[in-house]
């Protein structure tokens, strides 16, 4: 069982360039990845995702990207050089001596200083080399997230049984009182004809009010579905991959089966564990949000 709560980061150099890749994730019914990529290495972002598609399989993933130029900082520098704007700055400078008589020499240091001749850029990439690095450094850096998602799904795990526990002996107490609900009736039905000034109420009506009652509020179906719900979840926090759907799903239908097993039960003991069932089932909701 994994959690989609997690954070990684990887580092990964080919050539003159290394990539770091750092990732920060969280619960999403989907794999929704989200990637910061600097405009320069946009291009990256296709290797990114196809790699965390292959890691991972549900969350939201936060990526945030950066490359850098390993050793001599200027080899991944261009110098250029605007030599037909620096020819008009020439051809000015001819034309304002002819005009004004003073002498237009123009040392290189001062033509190489006028603005727009002498430009710094970044060099084009090795494109390969740096999505080779790109796709390394994600999974290094998925692996990790992996690693702390599988930790926090460990604690996941912990927490859903102990839960899950609390459910089924909620259920055990409603499965032990149920039987006892129509004799209740029974005694109470018995005791308020008593108490009336009539004539002795036939004994097969009386019965047949009782047993109208009892299909009323039978709720062993309920209980039955719900034992088997409990037990599949059970079953689940033991089994790896994507599950995380199909607990809400079955989280969905015990608090289906919780809220019939109220409404029938026409007792107040079952109805307090009915409460405290539905607590237990929220709590298992939160927590299933999480898991992968």
């Amino acid at each position: 069982m994994r959690s989609m709560t997690g954070h990684g980061k990887g580092a990964a150099a080919r050539g003159a360039w290394q990539v770091t890749v750092e990732l920060k994730s969280v619960n999403h019914r989907f794999l929704d990845i989200s990637c910061r990529l600097p405009r320069t290495w946009s291009f990256l972002e296709d290797t990114v995702r196809r790699e965390l598609q292959q890691a991972l399989r549900r969350g939201h993933v936060e990526v945030f990207l950066s490359v850098e130029a390993q050793g001599d900082q200027s080899a991944s520098r261009e110098v250029r050089v605007d030599t037909a704007l620096a020819a008009r700055y020439v051809d000015a400078a001819r034309e304002l001596a002819g005009a004004t008589g003073v002498d237009p020499s123009l040392t290189m240091a001062q033509l190489l200083a006028l603005e727009g001749v002498v430009e710094t850029a970044e060099a084009l990439p090795d494109e390969q080399a740096v999505s080779e690095a790109a796709a390394e450094a994600v999974r290094a850096a998925a692996a990790q997230l992996n690693a702390m998602r599988e930790r926090e799904g460990e604690s996941l795990r912990d927490d859903l049984s102990a839960h899950l526990s609390a459910a089924a002996a909620l259920r055990e107490r409603i499965l032990e009182r149920a039987p006892t609900v129509v004799e209740s009736y029974r005694a109470r039905l018995n005791e308020r004809l008593s108490r009336l000034d009539v004539e002795p109420v036939d004994p097969a009506r009386l019965a047949q009010e009782v047993a109208l009652m009892a299909d009323k509020c039978a709720i062993d179906e309920e209980l039955a579905r719900l034992s088997s719900h409990i037990g599949q979840m059970t079953g689940y926090l033991k089994a790896s991959g994507e599950i995380g759907k199909k607990m809400d799903f079955l989280i969905q239908e015990m608090n289906r089966e919780a809220n019939t097993i109220g409404s029938k039960a026409s007792d107040a003991q079952i109805a307090q564990c009915v409460v405290d069932l539905k607590s237990e089932i929220e709590k298992l909701r939160e927590q299933i949000q999480n898991v992968e």
